[in-house]
């Protein structure tokens, strides 16, 4: 299994679409992080780029986000990739809580997303 974390230095980002990389984990079949690879972010709005079936190639089945757009959830839902949102602090920690069951999707998209990208949090 591969989990994506939009990240911003090596903490979640708040806006999916504006992440400086993903860090992509490829976890083993004892639950635990086996490898850390990163994967430069594409310029401008996650929704309309391709990440999705790029992360989706690289076998990446969950995306462990801050917030995004419903358009990106809607996206990323339509590659087969599982979104959680809400998560927030050191990209490998937010791995490892939620491969404990602890982290669920807040249920939140970016409302503000249309009208110029920014996020209200």
């Amino acid at each position: 299994m591969k989990i994506a974390v939009p990240t911003r230095g090596t903490n979640v980002d708040e806006h999916f679409g504006h992440c400086e990389y993903y860090t992509i984990f490829s976890i083993n079949e004892k639950q635990a992080i086996e490898k850390t690879e990163l994967l430069p972010s594409p310029q401008g709005c996650g929704c309309k780029s391709n990440i999705a079936s790029v992360l989706r190639q690289m076998g990446v089945e969950t995306l462990l986000a801050g917030n995004m757009g419903e358009g990106a959830v809607n996206v990323l839902q339509h590659h087969g990739i599982t979104v959680y949102r809400g998560c927030s602090g050191d990209v490998t920690t937010v791995t490892e809580l939620f491969l404990k069951g602890k982290v669920a999707d807040s249920g939140e998209s970016c409302h503000s997303h249309e009208e110029g990208h920014q996020c209200s949090h």
